[in-house]
């Protein structure tokens, strides 16, 4: 096999990974400050990397703009945000990225202190939709509770 082709069926394979939802790392891009009773810390955008140098980038999405929440012990979980939708997206997607399920539910945190609705995020889930057509602009927390007292780490993606 020459090295062209090798470079390419490389590229192809880096490109067909991160387009289907690969990690956004292996390890914490950093040590997440996590605030004293648990509340999440929150870190840049939870993006893969475009390929470079040989003409492959990622495509603009919805998930383009996703950022990583961390708590670092779930415990019976917690509040992520807030956040402001964006017009990338018409809903509020959530992806679970812990070993455990989690519920989690949106608060409009300029109207309301309640949950939306309930929604089951299943362990390592893909992306699900926990809010639907919310306009941009929205002022918004994500919160997680998890079926029974958990000690390892909560970690999860919002697009929004």
């Amino acid at each position: 096999m020459s090295v062209r082709v090798a470079r390419v069926l490389a590229g192809a394979v880096a490109v067909t990974a991160t387009a289907v939802g690969a990690p956004a790392g292996a390890a914490p891009s950093g040590t997440p400050v996590v605030a004293p009773g648990g509340a999440g810390a929150v870190e840049g955008p939870a993006t893969g990397a475009a390929v470079a140098g040989n003409g492959f980038s990622t495509s603009a999405t919805c998930y383009g703009g996703a950022v990583r929440s961390y708590f670092e012990r779930a415990g019976w979980g917690g509040d992520a945000g807030p956040y402001r939708t964006t017009s990338r997206c018409r809903d509020v997607n959530v992806r679970n990225a812990s070993p455990f399920p989690v519920d989690a539910c949106v608060i409009f945190v300029d109207r309301t202190s309640r949950c939306n609705y309930w929604t089951y995020l299943p362990a390592r889930s893909g992306w699900i939709v926990v809010a639907t057509n919310v306009k941009d602009g929205v002022n918004f927390r994500v919160r997680f509770e998890t079926q029974r007292y958990e000690y390892e780490a909560l970690t999860a993606h919002h697009a929004f």
